[in-house]
């Protein structure tokens, strides 16, 4: 049987950008913006990861639910959602490891945990966790809810390789590059799923962003450039705001994907 879908269908299918080098280069720019404001906060602020987790919490369920709610695709209101989830899975990731005590590896494991259970609803529910598959208000609300554990999850990951294993911000940035360049690797001379390809894309930018933020502001003794969190943070938003303005970027679909008008059932 075939269903034509409706115009509203379609105008959600083009609510996320077209998966292009430029959506990398902004998704890495925006996951080290998160790392330098969210360590600005919650320490050169003194507020504290819980305070710093409440106030980015807030501020995401406002820019999420201007986007659901949105009835086009918009670059900026987009990439300030994906800001949100960096700056919000910063401070309650680092909640989570260090205020309350867990520590990065039971932190990551946690969140490793909940990010595949979010993926795994996501499937049961939907039928797919491509973006190709986010035509309603319900598949938009698992599409964050994925982000948001994946960009928390990143800043454990990012936080455990720098600190626990001893390579530091630096050599922990290089490995999550190694990761990400193999998955480039796949995606071009392998058949491997472009969804589930995609997603480990965007997991691995997230702990990449993290040690390449912190290796900016955090201090000297500690491996660090000590560069301000507010300055680093600043030079950032201006980078990636300019991105976003002067960069081609259109609604579009996951890479392998097919949008065809029709709907087989």
């Amino acid at each position: 049987m075939n269903i034509s879908l409706s115009d509203n269908t379609l105008k959600m299918l083009r609510k996320v950008p077209e998966v292009t080098l430029f959506f990398w280069v902004i998704k890495i720019v925006a996951t080290t913006l998160g790392e330098t404001a969210g360590d600005a906060v919650t320490m050169s602020m003194h507020l504290g990861y819980l305070v710093g987790t409440g106030i980015f919490v807030a501020i995401f369920i406002a820019a999420v639910s201007a986007q659901i709610a949105a009835k086009r695709f918009s670059p900026l209101l987009y990439w300030t959602v994906i800001v949100a989830t960096t700056t919000a899975g910063t401070t309650l990731a680092d909640f989570t490891d260090r205020s309350l005590g867990i520590g990065y590896a039971g932190g990551a494991s946690i969140l490793f945990v909940l990010l595949l259970a979010s993926l795994a609803l996501w499937y049961r529910s939907m039928g797919s966790i491509s973006v190709n598959t986010i035509s309603s208000r319900k598949a938009e609300m698992f599409y964050w809810a994925t982000i948001m554990f994946s960009q928390t999850l990143g800043t454990a990951l990012g936080d455990w390789m720098a600190d626990s294993t001893g390579l530091g911000y630096e050599h922990g940035a290089l490995v999550f590059a190694a990761g990400l360049a193999v998955i480039a690797a796949a995606y071009f001379w392998t058949n491997l799923s472009r969804t589930w390809l995609f997603w480990a894309a965007f997991i691995l930018t997230r702990p990449l962003g993290a040690t390449v933020g912190d290796f900016l502001d955090k201090p000297l003794a500690h491996g660090g450039l000590d560069l301000s969190r507010y300055s680093a943070s600043a030079v950032l938003a201006v980078f990636m705001l300019s991105c976003i303005l002067f960069l081609p970027q259109r609604s579009g679909r996951h890479p392998g994907d097919e949008i065809n008008p029709t709907v087989r059932r």
